[in-house]
């Protein structure tokens, strides 16, 4: 074979197999011979209907199809190959070689041609694949529109190189053989191994090992191998009761479930479980490398030990609760975030929502807080609850839920410690002027911004009638009690459907408010009680407060989502309200925010009035409070 150009590379046979061999082009035509000898695929000149180039993954394929239809790969040229085989293709076989392309977007619709006996799937102008119609065993048609075709299972090219038995199936065998040659397990054996962990995110139960290099969640439907190059910070957070801890792992970039993204690791210890053992390391290792890290034995809670380890062997840092204690002395305020219920950790730089969705906000990313009535969008509004809403950088939003109101000072002196805007009445404020005017005020004083959240709640404080709200009789309050259940039911109740009320039910129950409000304080907190009294009454002369773009919004719409929707409960009108709100372009909603800016410029000029002793005037464009929610 010395008058022609000679090429070491693959032939793709028939039903998926693969032959290494040698490939030779001569004046005559083209021949193969198969690595280790055997039969040679000869191929003359004047058989050949077309050759093809088609760059393939890390080489180039030669394509030759023959008059009789059936078609033959050859891939493994190098790119300098080409040329110089095209050159010496025209000169001795007198064809010139097309160039194909291969569809690499993914696209799984496209166009179907038959050439010979080759199907050839396109996407556009480029060739996504192709399959040998020799190799079909069945084929039917399946509904109207789609073709089904069946392949021969035995293959005497190799594809049956991975057959399984009656424990294990040929599936099993296959995976096997990929892990075996795929950078997934490790032969080095673990520093320890952590058996049954309760993980909340992704969800399961897992054997934790903890290698030199990475850890391993190994679990019955799911293994993952995460580097401790990606480990970027540690957090162990205790819940609250005590009963458990969080460790949480936050890596970048996150794991992959299916289509689902985890930035977040959280595993779920037991508060009292302890564990005792050895790390196998040798002393050379502890001497040097882990000097100062690790030791060879280990004794203690498991949460503790857990982060110990991986501390020493990634050297990622560990965030631990911060200075903030709850009005019962925990480490963290119970909430709701997207209808999940959960813990919110303040933390000394962020905020830290868990378990689901775990959620971690940085102070640097923050633009401002605010504190909102309780309900909004919601069946109910209680004065007894509240919710805190951040406002990130990039326009984000976080609405964290059914925060107990007796938690509102213990958050609002940590967050203003921080250095965090708080919105306050409507305006952006920093913390220092609210910190301000809450040391400076006297016993009498009124917190206008606890009595904002008050007002809003529409609490025995307001003087102003939700018309469209009804107090269920058997209504409970928010999810979130002060129980010390591990979870609550989020979902939405039964019986907040709107439902119609006569005005003596409305009467009858502001009588009840009224006779429990008057009840006879005890002797020792008389003097007390007479300040709370005094902070409870409203000035029926003072402004009505300004309403927002969105109330403006809710207050135009709703009898139109009524309309559209009859029977539609109260709180699904609301949640309606939102949802559009938050589709509505700034465009779409530069009238009501120009509304809201008018009404806040009024209601600033009568509280400037207002609190000078002179006239006030206090009309409002309303005097009802929509229960819309405009973040969610």
């Amino acid at each position: 074979m010395t008058d022609g150009h000679l090429f070491n590379n693959i032939l793709l046979g028939g039903r998926g197999g693969t032959n290494p061999g040698q490939l030779r082009v001569h004046a005559g035509g083209i021949a193969w011979r198969k690595q280790g000898g055997g039969k040679i695929i000869e191929v003359d000149k004047a058989d050949i209907a077309s050759l093809t180039w088609m760059k393939v993954p890390r080489a180039y394929q030669l394509g030759v199809r023959i008059k009789d239809g059936l078609f033959y790969k050859f891939i493994g040229f190098r790119e300098q190959d080409v040329a110089n085989m095209t050159n010496f293709i025209q000169k001795s076989i007198g064809i010139t070689p097309e160039e194909k392309q291969l569809s690499v977007s993914g696209h799984n619709w496209g166009g179907v041609d038959i050439n010979g006996n080759m199907l050839t799937f396109s996407v556009g102008s480029k060739q996504a694949f192709e399959v040998s119609l020799a190799d079909v065993a069945q084929t039917q048609l399946q509904g109207k529109t789609d073709v089904y075709l069946e392949f021969h299972v035995d293959d005497t090219t190799g594809a049956n190189e991975f057959v399984g038995d009656e424990n294990r199936p040929p599936a099993q065998v296959l995976l096997e053989k990929i892990m075996s040659l795929a950078d997934i397990s490790s032969s080095e054996e673990a520093v320890v191994t952590f058996e049954g962990i309760a993980i909340l995110t992704p969800r399961g139960r897992y054997s934790v090992e903890l290698h030199f290099s990475f850890l391993r969640l190994q679990g019955q439907a799911n293994d993952f191998k995460i580097q401790y190059s990606s480990v970027i910070r540690l957090f162990l957070l205790p819940k609250s009761g005590q009963t458990h801890t969080f460790a949480v792992i936050t890596l970048d970039p996150p794991i992959r479930k299916g289509q689902t993204l985890y930035p977040h690791i959280v595993i779920q210890f037991e508060a009292e479980a302890a564990v005792e053992g050895r790390l196998s390391l040798s002393e050379d290792l502890l001497a040097t490398r882990y000097k100062d890290k690790l030791e060879a034995s280990y004794k203690g809670l498991t949460s503790d030990v857990f982060i110990w380890v991986l501390r020493g062997l990634s050297g990622a840092k560990v965030t631990r609760v911060s200075s903030f204690r709850s009005c019962q002395g925990g480490y963290a305020v119970k909430s709701s975030l997207k209808a999940e219920d959960g813990l919110l950790y303040p933390l000394e730089k962020g905020f830290f929502f868990l378990p689901k969705p775990p959620t971690l906000i940085l102070h640097d990313e923050i633009e401002y807080v605010e504190f909102e009535r309780h309900g909004a969008g919601g069946s109910s509004v209680s004065s007894h609850y509240f919710d805190l809403l951040v406002k990130l950088k990039n326009d984000q939003e976080h609405l964290f839920r059914n925060i107990q109101r007796t938690e509102y000072h213990s958050l609002f002196d940590f967050i203003s410690g921080k250095g965090l805007k708080i919105m306050n009445l409507g305006d952006v404020q920093t913390t220092n002027g609210v910190a301000a005017v809450l040391q400076n005020a006297d016993d009498d004083a009124v917190d206008p911004h606890l009595e904002r959240i008050k007002n809003e709640a529409g609490g025995e404080e307001s003087d102003e009638e939700d018309e469209d709200f009804v107090a269920d009789k058997d209504d409970g309050g928010s999810p979130t009690d002060d129980s010390e259940e591990e979870e609550s039911d989020a979902s939405e109740r039964g019986d907040d459907k709107e439902r119609p009320a006569a005005k003596d039910s409305k009467k009858e129950a502001a009588g009840t408010k009224a006779s429990s409000t008057k009840r006879k304080p005890k002797d020792g907190d008389e003097e007390g009680s007479k300040k709370r009294r005094q902070k409870k009454k409203k000035d029926p002369n003072a402004p009505k407060r300004a309403l927002s773009g969105f109330m403006f919004f809710s207050n135009a719409e709703r009898e139109n989502v009524k309309k559209s929707n009859p029977g539609m409960s109260f709180t699904d009108v609301g949640r309606t309200l939102g949802e559009r709100w938050k589709k509505m372009s700034a465009e779409e909603k530069e009238p009501f925010e120009a509304m809201a800016r008018a009404d806040a410029k009024r209601y600033k000029e009568a509280m400037a009035g207002y609190k000078s002793g002179g006239p006030a005037s206090t009309g409002g464009p309303a005097s009802t409070v929509d229960s819309g929610d405009e973040t969610e």
